[in-house]
């Protein structure tokens, strides 16, 4: 049984498309840029600034109250060095779509969002992110115990003390 798992694991993981490092066509990188711009993809980037420089005050700062307030005074000139970064994703998620897509696909998905359904997706997208994730790590935790509890039993079925 665990034998079996271990083969069937191995040639899944053997079967895996190689990942292409072709550049994506220009009308592609075009579509797929209106698309992220769209999506408001830097806007959703920008937003994590906030949480980036919290989790780094307390590293910096160490809870002195002189260097917190020139750590909060240095905000706007940080947010004005993240503005590359910002660029840098966005050209970055650009050619990742434009690399799974074509630009008529993209054309056709860009549509979707512009669309008053579209944009609830999009209004709507962290939440039901959040909401995924937690049903994954909900039924993977189970799907785990459920699986060490199997292959404990079959290792102990065939003479293993564990």
């Amino acid at each position: 049984m665990v034998r079996r798992l271990l083969v069937v694991a191995c040639l899944l993981l053997l079967s895996a498309p190689a990942v292409r490092a072709e550049a994506p066509a220009p009308d592609a990188m075009e579509a797929a840029r209106s698309l992220v711009t769209t999506m408001k993809l830097a806007d959703q980037y920008k937003a994590l600034l906030p949480a980036i420089l919290l989790g780094l005050k307390p590293a910096l700062t160490q809870d002195r109250p002189e260097i917190e307030r020139d750590y909060d005074a240095m905000m706007p000139m940080v947010a004005d060095a993240f503005t590359p970064y910002y660029t840098s994703m966005v050209d970055g998620i650009a050619a990742v779509y434009a690399t799974n897509f074509t630009a008529a696909e993209l054309r056709d998905i860009e549509a979707f969002y512009r669309q008053p359904t579209g944009q609830k997706m999009l209004e709507k997208m962290p939440v039901l992110s959040q909401q995924a994730l937690a049903v994954g790590q909900e039924i993977g935790r189970k799907a785990a115990d459920d699986l060490r509890q199997r292959l404990t039993e079959a290792l102990r079925q065939k003479g293993h003390k564990l």
